[in-house]
């Protein structure tokens, strides 16, 4: 009779490891702690599944919290910070588990199939992504009301945040930039423009390392102190960087 106890077929399903590291590399930590956490209450450790959701949601907010913190000028690749976290789990997974899931499937216990696995890594991606694109959407002005004006018969584009300067400001701001002739009838410019304080600023994306180029300085330069004879009662700077969010240099 205690013979047939102990081989006994499990009636709960289960991850397998492998299912674990493809799951967990798909969705992330909070992937990682729903998969292992599944596991130990099949194995009625129910004490160390609800540990493992707390050390998943710890990991969650380190890894990403500190993905933010990490500078512009330090260059990760895209696939290490996901291969690290992975390893740890399918580490964690042997160490803790392995027993159990090999004498799962030894007694012949069913395994989850692997659209389950693929859709609590989609599930775990999701949780992740939509919180992190929010609060880069809403702390970023830009995004959120940025308006576009097209001048000229090149289409030459400005953005702007309506709650920051008047559409009557950034139609004179692209009459000055034309008057300069930077708005020209050779190539397409787009800038992006706001105000602070009295000081107009004229943010205009680059090629990479332009901000370094001693004639690409003195370019700018000239059509700076051009666009501050147009505005003598406001200041005027002009931002250099790759995009509107990456300034490396401004002159004023």
């Amino acid at each position: 009779m205690e013979q047939e106890l102990d081989t006994q077929k499990p009636t709960r399903k289960i991850y397998k490891d492998r299912a674990i590291w493809v799951g967990t590399f798909l969705g992330g930590p909070l992937a990682a702690g729903y998969l292992i956490a599944e596991n130990f209450k099949a194995f009625n450790e129910t004490d160390k599944a609800k540990k493992t959701w707390i050390f998943a949601i710890i990991a969650t907010i380190i890894i990403f919290g500190g993905a933010f913190l990490i500078p512009d000028n330090v260059k990760i690749p895209n696939q290490l910070i996901p291969i690290i976290y992975t390893a740890i789990a399918y580490f964690l997974v042997q160490y803790f588990q392995r027993e159990n899931i090999t004498s799962h499937i030894n007694s012949g216990g069913q395994l989850f199939g692997w659209w389950r696995t693929i859709l609590v890594g989609i599930i775990g991606l999701a949780i992740i992504i939509i919180p992190i694109f929010g609060f880069a959407y809403l702390s970023n002005p830009k995004t959120i009301t940025a308006t576009t004006r097209t001048y000229g018969n090149l289409k030459h584009q400005i953005l702007f945040n309506k709650s920051n300067i008047s559409e009557n400001e950034i139609n004179q701001i692209a009459d000055g930039l034309t008057k300069t002739t930077f708005f020209d009838e050779a190539q397409q410019k787009t800038v992006f423009a706001k105000k602070e304080g009295n000081k107009y600023i004229i943010v205009i994306p680059v090629v990479d390392n332009a901000w370094n180029d001693s004639n690409a300085i003195e370019f700018f330069d000239q059509l700076r102190n051009n666009m501050q004879t147009l505005f003598p009662n406001n200041k005027i700077a002009i931002d250099l960087g790759t995009d509107l969010d990456n300034i490396k240099k401004r002159i004023e």
